[in-house]
């Protein structure tokens, strides 16, 4: 297995609408395999096919895998809660999102998937599904708060950011 560096925001891979896969997609064991030794690593709790360079709709949390995924429904009550992101190391602000999600996907075995969730892994889904639509979680940020937090992106852009796992500008 082997430990992938985590893509940093400016990266224009993390802004690209991914595509989907088919299961012959070449080395898709290998790279799901990758993506939870390189989630554990960092000390995620999800991580998105383009945070490791790959414009493919994958991404994972905990023990599960999503593969061209499809969000057929968001919604319930809004709640804010503090978000972080491996691409965006050391930042975190409070985002607002709908209580469930209702998604399509295909798992690892190619065997389709239909759910609804709620609470933490709707949030965790949310953001994840964002990467691979070319969305990050400060996009969901007040503009007055875009431009305070410039500086930080900055720093981050131009990789000037201390972390625990290996990264990539």
């Amino acid at each position: 297995m082997m430990i992938h560096p985590i893509i940093l925001y400016g990266n224009p891979i993390l802004r690209k609408k991914c595509k989907d896969i088919n299961p012959h997609y070449p080395s898709l064991k290998k790279m799901i395999e990758d993506m939870f030794e390189t989630m554990d690593k960092a000390e995620g709790i999800g991580l998105a096919a383009p945070q490791i360079g790959q414009n493919v709709r994958l991404f994972i949390i905990d023990t599960k895998v999503f593969i061209n995924s499809k969000v057929l429904k968001i919604y319930g009550k809004n709640s804010k809660l503090q978000e972080g992101c491996l691409s965006i190391p050391s930042l975190f602000e409070e985002i607002e999102r709908p209580s469930h999600i209702e998604i399509e996907y295909y798992d690892e075995h190619w065997i389709k998937h239909k759910e609804i969730l709620d609470g933490l892994n709707s949030r965790v889904i949310q953001h994840e599904y964002d990467h691979i639509e070319g969305k990050l979680f400060i996009d969901y940020l007040a503009p007055i708060k875009m431009e305070l937090l410039k500086n930080k992106l900055k720093e981050i852009y131009l990789g000037k950011v201390k972390t625990k796992y290996k990264i990539m500008k």
